[in-house]
């Protein structure tokens, strides 16, 4: 029993030295290798006691490390899948919306530079910056060059 604990123990440590993860994510890495029933929770549990599990430090790391090349509906994407709280999520949605069109313009910057030439350069430039995540009027404010400073 003993074993089992600081085995799932060190794996969650493991996991954690690397990245941030939300609890439902190191449930979905761990749960191969619970041995006894019970056992992964009371991990968890304590793991997040002592704050090693935080979500709010997901959320912050998950919106650090992408926004600067992802839109908000695909940042919000990746933090409902890592099964974090639906308002952690919208809040942290929320506060990138207000700073998409100057991000998506950045990302535009990088690829292409320069206006689109015809309808199929546009398309491309549109369907880059949708696979990306910003939304659709972001897209077209960004290609068009409307509202540039």
């Amino acid at each position: 029993m003993v074993t089992t604990t600081l085995s799932l123990t060190g794996r969650a440590l493991r996991l954690l030295s690397a990245r941030e993860h939300s609890r439902a994510e190191l449930e979905r890495k761990l749960a191969q290798f619970e041995e006894e029933p019970g056992a992964l929770v009371k991990v968890l549990d304590a793991l997040q006691a002592k704050d090693f599990i935080n979500e709010g430090r997901v959320v912050d790391s998950v919106v650090h490390r992408r926004a600067s090349k992802l839109g908000a509906s695909r940042i919000k994407q990746e933090l409902q899948a890592k099964g974090l709280e639906p308002q952690a999520v919208a809040e942290a949605v929320q506060a990138l919306r207000a700073s998409e069109l100057d991000r998506a313009r950045d990302v535009w910057r990088k690829k292409f530079g320069q206006q689109p030439v015809d309808a199929a350069e546009r398309a491309k430039q549109m369907r880059f910056l949708a696979s990306r995540g910003f939304g659709g009027d972001t897209i077209h404010k960004v290609v068009s060059g409307s509202g540039e400073d």
